[in-house]
């Protein structure tokens, strides 16, 4: 069983610290390639059931996010935030730059806690972190503003995820999403807020450049 440490040490062993395109003030620990970290975990999938490395890579709509957060801190200073789906922790690292009171990275891959330990501690900001499955409770009291990268890729997921986001809203908390246009980003009930052009690579994307978009709910 690979616990703590050694995720650790499998993403110190297979990524740099890099300054992601978009927000250049932050540093990640990234996989420069994609093709070997990918062909790494499918090897170690067979044998321990490690997940894609999602969390190797700053996404369009992370970065995005992150972008808006850092420009607009206003948006989360002194207050309890959530970055659902947290992945590399972009998007909590932003916030708690920015001046939130509390940061809290979510997201059920468990090397995402190692991913996001790592890169906190390379920008020097405190946050919490949760693999605990949001979705299958009401967000939490504390939690302000929820935000959230990349969501839309995969259907009955982004239906779940937008009706939890919703009941939030609807509870009072700040909603922002980032999003590149993935398939299943619904076209109703939001507020564009900002759009950036989000350097990328077509190992990942189909355009080297994306087009991506911070929303609010309505």
């Amino acid at each position: 069983m690979i616990g703590p440490e050694d995720r650790r040490a499998f993403i110190l062993a297979n990524t740099t610290l890099e300054r992601p395109p978009h927000t250049p003030e932050l540093r990640l620990h990234l996989a420069s390639e994609v093709t070997p970290i990918w062909k790494l975990t499918e090897e170690a999938l067979v044998e321990i059931g490690l997940p894609p490395p999602f969390w190797a890579f700053a996404w369009a709509g992370g970065q995005a996010l992150a972008r808006y957060v850092l420009d607009h801190p206003e948006t989360v200073a002194g207050r309890g935030v959530i970055d659902f789906a947290a992945g590399s922790g972009i998007v909590a690292v932003a916030a708690a730059q920015a001046g939130a009171a509390r940061v809290m990275a979510a997201d059920i891959d468990p090397f995402c806690a190692a991913a996001v330990g790592l890169n906190a501690e390379a920008n020097g900001a405190v946050l919490e972190f949760t693999d605990s499955d949001l979705l299958d409770a009401p967000a939490p009291a504390w939690a302000e503003v929820i935000l959230a990268g990349d969501i839309c890729y995969e259907k009955p997921l982004a239906a779940r995820v937008m009706a939890w986001l919703a009941a939030a809203k609807a509870a009072g908390a700040t909603v922002l999403i980032g999003d590149p246009g993935r398939s299943y980003f619904p076209r109703h009930g939001l507020t564009k807020l900002a759009e950036y052009q989000v350097q990328t690579t077509r190992e990942l994307e189909d355009i080297e450049v994306k087009r991506t978009a911070v929303w609010t709910l309505l």
